[in-house]
Parts: C-alpha cells; sequence; structure tokens
C-alpha cells in the first residue's frame, strides 16, 4: 500500500484576519500553522505543506516539525491551485489528506481515523461532528484526475460533489472538525464549540 500524504494549504492571503494568521500564537506557545501540521504529521505518512511565496519563516518551522514545504507561485489563483499543485508534488500516493493550515483544533486520531479510511479502500472519506461534515478531506489515489483538473478558490468541493454516493463519513467526537480561524475572534473556540485541551 502506498502512502497516506496530508497535503496542508497555507497559502491563503488572511484577508478576512487582518494579518497572518497562521503565524498567530496560540495560547499553548504554538504556532496556528504548526500545530495543524504536526496534527496531520501524526495521522498521516507524510505532509506536504503549500506556502505562498514570502512565507520563509513559516516554512522553517514546519520543516523542522518534519513537513516537506512547497512553494505555489500561482497562489493567487485560488484554493484550488493551491490544492492541485499539493498533490501534484507526491501524485504516487495510495491517497491524499487535503487539510487547511488555520484549522489547528482537529485532534490526531481524527486524522488517522480518515487516513485509515483511505488505506480501507474508501475514496472519499470525512469526519462528521454532530452530523456536519467537517476537515481533512480524504481522497483515493483514483480520484487523482478529478483532483488535477480542479481549478478556482473552491478547493475540491466539485469533486465531493460529483462524487457522493463514494463519500465514507466517520463520526468523530471532534468539535475541531468544524473550527477554521478566519477573523482573531475565532483564536477562542470556546466561544463557538468545546474544544478539548
Amino acid at each position: 500500500m502506498g502512502k497516506i500524504v496530508g497535503i496542508l494549504l497555507a497559502a491563503g492571503a488572511s484577508q478576512r484576519f487582518g494579518a497572518d494568521k497562521l503565524t498567530h500564537i496560540l495560547p499553548d506557545g504554538d504556532l496556528v500553522a504548526v500545530r495543524a501540521c504536526r496534527n496531520l504529521l501524526a495521522g498521516t505518512d507524510k505532509v506536504v505543506v503549500v506556502l505562498r511565496p514570502g512565507g520563509e519563516v513559516l516554512a522553517t518551522q514546519l520543516q523542522a516539525e518534519g513537513a516537506e514545504v512547497r512553494i505555489c507561485t500561482n497562489a493567487e489563483q485560488g484554493m484550488s491551485a493551491s490544492l492541485v499543485f499539493g498533490i501534484q508534488t507526491c501524485p504516487e500516493a495510495a491517497g491524499w489528506l487535503i487539510a487547511l493550515a488555520d484549522m489547528p483544533w482537529i485532534m490526531p486520531l481524527t486524522i488517522r481515523k480518515v487516513a485509515d479510511a483511505l488505506r480501507l479502500g474508501a475514496s472519499i472519506a470525512l469526519p462528521c461532528w454532530q452530523g456536519r461534515r467537517g476537515h481533512p478531506v480524504g481522497f483515493s489515489h483514483a480520484l487523482g484526475p478529478e483532483l488535477f483538473a480542479l481549478s478556482g478558490d473552491v478547493g475540491a468541493k466539485a469533486v465531493i460533489q460529483s462524487n457522493i454516493e463514494l463519500i465514507h463519513i466517520i463520526d468523530c467526537d471532534d468539535p475541531g472538525v468544524l473550527q477554521d480561524i478566519d477573523r482573531p475572534e475565532d483564536l477562542n473556540p470556546l466561544k463557538k464549540f468545546k474544544i478539548p485541551s
């Protein structure tokens, strides 16, 4: 069985946050993107982080965690450009877990469960908390051609929507699968979800 590779998308512009949210320090001292990367590394065989140009300081810290960092020069074309760029760095993978660097509260156990579903033959696997689908989303190698054809700023939604019957949903007790950081007030997840510490 080939490797399940985590693709950590970290090439956004953080426009709604007003600063670089990925280098914001969480209460325990971790940077947002470093925590997201560490969690993804705990549940996959390898992690490729996709950064936009100019993220050298963050790149160094993510490499220190054990991730492979790649710079996407056309990141401004949208999330799909970063996603396609990321999976093209490891086209031989058995599957990819697409994760967002502004989601630092996903439990490593949840990530492992999504990766394991791919290992057991799922075409698409994703976690669900209290009836709501979340991240990361796993795709098998067989869906590579559809992923490579993506464009725009909607990520892999089109591939999910055109393969609804292939989705393997993993119920989990992990509200972190829904909690991203768009604005400074999102740094306190307790206001919306009860996040385990």
